[in-house]
């Protein structure tokens, strides 16, 4: 049985390995050595050039930041947002209850560019245009109807009996909430969190329409070059755009568990 068990984990990380991985270290290889190719991916030339050209743009360092820490403030607002909206549409039966989660998934149906040229109106109306408070807004709209389904999914799959319980044993709502729902819901909470900083970081259309180039992500920095005919360059970004998430998951990760800590703690 034990033997059975390693050899499935061993399964599972070398495909964990080859999926996600081994993608990132040929991409990381290619913007070295450009001329690489299979199977001869170690006979050519190698240097940082591409990684020199990247870093050279005034504009990296502050993309790198602005793309983190909206990607942060998107999750944390989805957050925020989507778990009351998965809660009561989970738990609870009323009039009007799929027509609501249809115009809830409406973004997720209109064009990108429908929706930025609607809201950029509304937003120099408002004054938020050619801010990063912009850009944030902005953001919700492609990542919200996916927070709030895949909360959704969490709440359903959670039976009502636990907050029964708690509520037996004299447990406030308040405490329920945050000792036991959130530890149980904790596996749609990763995948919420890592798919919405991926929406996130990947919007190039809502970003340079609302933010009107006075807020600079990585996207924006990155198209340009995308067109061009450096692969090393090209390679090279790509490399950022897989690191960001797994960086962003990994930070998330010791939260969850400082988080579980004081649970156990409290």
């Amino acid at each position: 049985m034990i033997a059975k068990r390693d050899l499935q984990k061993s399964f599972w990380l070398l495909l964990l390995f080859l999926l996600f991985i081994a993608p990132a270290l040929l991409m990381f290889w290619r913007s070295l050595s450009p001329g690489a190719v299979w199977p001869e991916l170690f006979s050519g030339e190698w240097n940082f050039r591409a990684w020199q050209v990247i870093f050279s743009d005034g504009n990296i360092i502050n993309a790198l930041f602005n793309t983190v820490l909206i990607g942060t403030a998107v999750v944390l607002i989805n957050f925020l947002l989507a778990v009351p909206a998965a809660y009561g549409l989970a738990r609870f039966n009323f009039k009007g209850k799929p027509l609501i989660e249809s115009v809830l998934m409406m973004p997720i149906l209109i064009p990108v560019l429908a929706i930025a040229m609607g809201m950029h109106i509304t937003m120099i109306r408002i004054g938020l245009t050619d801010t990063m408070t912009g850009v944030i807004l902005i953001h919700l709209m492609p990542t919200l109807p996916y927070a709030i389904r895949v909360m959704k999914s969490g709440f359903d799959r959670l039976s009502i009996t636990w907050e029964e319980q708690s509520a037996v044993l004299g447990v406030g709502r308040f405490r329920t909430f945050f000792t036991t729902l959130i530890p149980l819901l904790l596996p749609s909470i990763r995948s919420m969190a890592v798919l919405v900083f991926v929406i996130s970081l990947s919007q190039y259309v809502l970003t340079s329409i609302i933010g009107g180039g006075q807020v600079s992500t990585l996207p924006l920095i990155y198209y340009p070059y995308f067109n061009s005919a450096d692969s090393a360059v090209v390679a090279g970004f790509s490399v950022i755009f897989v690191l960001l998430p797994m960086l962003f998951f990994l930070v998330f990760e010791g939260l969850i568990r400082l988080y579980l800590s004081a649970v156990r703690s409290a």
